[in-house]
Parts: structure tokens; C-alpha cells; sequence
């Protein structure tokens, strides 16, 4: 089983942390031992040279006959045998060894006469060895403080070393999350954010490499600003210079005789109309300055007035073909022979069924308008795109639409609708769930777009507890027709 790294871990604070861990940790081994091996050799030498110098006189005193100095005896029993096989064989040398208890310089050298210092005759066939003893222990100490000293001293460098380094990487790291949290702000639309580093507005600081993606953030956020208002001025501009004429248009051709050239004009001029409201709905959207008109309302009378508006749109009298009832379980249910939802602009398909089920009622404070747009469009995708039967679901504050066709395709799944994009030579403009998602973010809601397992578009849409912040009298609402939902609803 492979165990996932915690988050964190990949931090550029951690990366930065374990770096200078690392290097530090390299940099103190590596002069910790140089010091160690410098002092350790200077040691050990001055305590060969005073131990081969008594060696010397200890020497010259047994050739002389004289007695022997401190420290120096013949054959001594404490003395380590690779040195006295030395001495024997006539060489002199020394080595450090625990002698009594004590780390002791032993130097050694060859020895002339009969007996050694214990009285009797060595070996037969064996030589003897002249040796001194030099007590080492306060060398050995010395060496080993030294040690201790720089092993402490690395540890205070490593510590003031990270924290530092720490204190430094976090001042970057600062700024890279201010950077990061402003890009995300502009993803997600609020292109007013900037950085504004303050070290940009100084030129004469030098510059870092922070600095200078800031400085391209922001610029980029201006002209993806200035680019995207001059797309919104030019939307609404262009509907509404469209609508006067429409209407215009609308008048004349109420006062043609009855006839099909009449209803396949009275037909284009509507849908030249509904295009253009929603083109003026889109750009109040775009300006994120819409406001909700609160009240509490039931989701179950929310979704048959949507259905109602359906069939009233397509055609059918207020009403036509709805049956109400308690189902068993599922809540009530009403079927509507609709072929399209409430309001203008929704492209319907004739003839098609929608049946609502709800599994919990449950009364939500938000903005019937906006809802029954959100929810009207939907229904008016299903019937469009997809294939009977579509099932509205109630179930608490999460209401789902879905169609038994061919699935959403995956772009929309993937980033959302997009505008006037539609798949396969579909009817319609594109505009309906661009408008949704729209109206779904004014209210709070989370609208999501996936295909069921077998078969079908499902779009969920999920009410808030508490309505949004800044909920209150509508800034340049959309006009409401008779039935509550806005004139220009697809």
C-alpha cells in the first residue's frame, strides 16, 4: 500500500527548509571533521614527540647503566604486543592504548642487556623492548571537549541557519500566496483584484522575481478587465439599439393577415426578441452588481409553477394536462404536457412531458424570480436537447432536472456552458444555461452539470441555507410577466 504525502510536504516553505537542513548539515559535518582530524593529529603529535623524547633519554640511561626515568621500564607487562614485536625487531614506534584504566602514549624501542625490570631472563629466542609510558588522558579530553564543542556549535548554527532561512522563504512565500489567492480572486471574476506589491511602486528597489510576476498579474487583470467591459458595453449597447426596431418590427407584424408567411415571420421576430433579452440579461449578469429580492418560498410550488409556465409557453392552456396527486413515498407529482418552460426564450420542444417528483419539500429564503429562471431553463434545455421523460426532483434544498437523451457533452461538464456554443447542429443559441449559471451564482446556488450512469443529463442545483450577502432590492431587475417569471426567460 502506497502511502500519500501529506500536503504540505510540497510546499516550497518545506522544499526550502529541508535544503538548508541538508546544506547546513553537510557544511558543519564536513568542517566539524576537518577541525577534528587537524586538532586530533596536532595532539597526538605533541604526545608522540614528548613520548619518543623521554624514549630518547630513557634510552641513553639504560646503554649508560643509570636508572631509568618516569614512566620507563623493560619489557612493562601493560604494553601492547604489535608495538613490543616492533621494538624486538629493532624499530621504534608508537601507539595509544587503555593502560590501568587510563588512555596512555606508549613509544617503544629495542633494549640491550640480561634481565629485564622484573628480574628474570625474557624468552628464550626472544628479544626485549625498552618502552615509555605517557599518561594521555588530558589530550584525550581535550579532544574530546573539542568535539563536543563543535557539535554543539553546529547545532546552534543549523538552528539560527533555519530560522533565518525560514524567516526569509516566508517573506516570499507571503507574497507568492497573496499573488496566488489575487489570481484565483480574477478566475473566479473579480477582475477589480490586484497585488500591488509595494515593492513595485519604488523603482528605485531592485526588483525580484516576485515582484516581476505581480507586476505581470496585475497587468494582466487591467487589460483582461478593460477587454472584457468593452465586450459587456458592446453587448448591451447592441440589444438594447436592437430593441427599438424589434419592437417596431413586433407592431408590424401583428398587423399582418392571418397566414403562414405571417406565423413564420411573427415566429422569427420572436425569437429575434428573445435573443435580444437575453443578450441584456447576460450583461447585467457580467456586471455582478445583480441584487436578489428576498422572500421565503416552497420548492414543491416553485417547481409546478415552473412546469405550468412550461406549458402555458408551448402553447397549451395554464394547466393543460396536469395531474396532482400524493404519491407513494416520492411526494406529490404533476405531469405537464410541456414542450418548453416558463418565460421568452425558451426554445421548447413539442409535445414533450415534464413530471415532477418531490422526495422533501422544504421552504428556502430566496429569490422566486431568479429561481424559476434558473429552473425554467433547465426544464427548457431538457425538452430541447435531450429526451422525454424529464423529471423535476425536489429533495430539501437540492433540486435536480433531468432528461433521458444523450448526456451533456464534456466540455460543459468540464468548464461550464458557453455561450452560443452548442454540439452537433442543436437548436437554439446557447444561451439558456449560460443564463442559469448565471442567475444560480447571483442566488448562492451551486449548479452542476453530469450524465446519469444510464443515459441522461442531470443538472443539480443546490439552494444555500442563508441567501448570499448583499441580498436586497433588485438593482435594474428584469421585468415580470403574469406568471412570475421574468419577460425574456429561456
Amino acid at each position: 500500500m502506497r502511502l500519500a504525502r501529506p500536503r504540505w510536504s510540497g510546499t516550497l516553505a518545506v522544499k526550502a527548509a529541508v535544503f538548508i537542513t541538508v546544506m547546513c548539515c553537510a557544511l558543519t559535518a564536513l568542517l566539524g571533521v576537518l577541525v577534528h582530524v587537524s586538532v586530533t593529529h596536532q595532539t597526538v603529535g605533541e604526545a608522540r614527540d614528548l613520548a619518543l623524547s623521554r624514549l630518547e633519554d630513557a634510552t641513553t640511561a639504560f646503554e649508560a647503566g643509570d636508572t631509568l626515568g618516569f614512566g620507563a621500564s623493560v619489557d612493562p607487562p601493560g604494553l601492547p604486543a604489535a608495538l613490543r614485536r616492533l621494538a624486538v625487531a629493532g624499530e621504534r614506534g608508537t601507539m595509544v592504548a587503555e593502560h590501568r584504566g587510563r588512555p596512555t602514549m606508549w613509544a617503544a624501542g629495542p633494549a640491550d642487556g640480561e634481565r629485564s625490570e622484573t628480574g628474570f631472563p625474557p624468552p628464550e629466542g626472544r628479544g626485549r623492548a625498552l618502552a615509555v609510558a605517557v599518561d594521555y588522558q588530558q589530550s584525550a579530553r581535550t579532544i574530546e571537549a573539542l568535539d563536543n564543542a563543535i557539535l554543539w556549535s553546529s547545532v546552534l548554527a543549523i538552528g539560527v541557519t533555519l530560522l533565518v532561512g525560514a524567516f526569509a522563504v516566508t517573506r516570499v512565500t507571503r507574497r507568492l500566496h497573496a499573488t496566488a489567492r489575487v489570481a484565483r480572486r480574477i478566475s473566479a471574476g473579480d477582475l477589480d483584484a490586484r497585488v500591488d506589491d509595494p515593492r513595485t511602486k519604488d523603482p528605485t528597489r531592485p526588483q525580484d522575481e516576485v515582484a516581476a510576476v505581480a507586476v505581470a498579474l496585475d497587468s494582466m487583470a487591467s487589460s483582461l478587465q478593460g477587454k472584457l467591459l468593452s465586450e459587456q458595453r458592446f453587448t448591451a449597447d447592441v440589444a438594447h439599439e436592437l430593441r427599438t426596431p424589434l419592437t417596431g418590427l413586433h407592431a408590424a407584424a401583428e398587423l399582418l393577415p392571418p397566414g403562414r408567411p405571417t406565423e413564420l415571420v411573427r415566429d422569427r421576430v420572436a425569437a429575434l426578441r428573445t435573443l435580444t433579452e437575453d443578450l441584456l440579461e447576460i450583461s447585467r449578469l457580467d456586471t455582478g452588481r445583480e441584487r436578489l429580492e428576498l422572500d421565503t418560498e416552497g420548492l414543491e410550488a416553485v417547481a409546478h409553477r415552473v412546469v405550468r409556465a412550461a406549458a402555458a409557453s408551448s402553447g397549451a392552456a395554464p394547466g393543460a394536462g396536469a395531474v396532482a396527486g400524493m404519491g407513494t413515498g416520492a411526494g406529490a407529482r404533476a405531469d405537464a404536457e410541456a414542450g418548453a418552460p416558463a418565460g421568452a426564450g425558451a426554445e421548447a420542444g413539442a409535445g414533450a412531458g415534464t413530471e415532477v417528483r418531490v422526495v422533501r419539500d422544504t421552504r428556502v429564503e430566496t429569490d422566486r424570480r431568479r429561481l424559476e429562471r434558473v429552473l425554467g431553463n433547465l426544464v427548457a434545455n431538457a425538452h430541447l436537447h435531450g429526451r422525454a421523460p424529464v423529471v423535476l426532483t425536489v429533495n430539501g434544498p437540492v433540486v435536480t432536472v433531468r432528461d433521458h437523451g444523450d448526456g451533456y457533452p464534456e466540455y460543459l461538464m468540464a468548464h461550464g456552458p458557453q455561450r452560443f456554443r452548442t454540439e452537433g447542429g442543436a437548436k437554439g443559441h446557447g444561451l439558456g444555461l449560460t443564463i442559469a449559471a448565471g442567475q444560480a451564482e447571483v442566488l448562492g446556488a451551486r449548479l452542476t452539470f453530469t450524465n446519469a450512469p444510464d443515459g441522461g443529463a442531470v443538472a443539480t442545483l443546490t439552494l444555500p441555507h442563508t441567501p448570499p450577502v448583499g441580498a436586497g432590492p433588485s438593482d435594474g431587475a428584469t421585468p415580470s410577466t403574469g406568471d412570475g417569471l421574468p419577460d425574456g426567460a429561456a
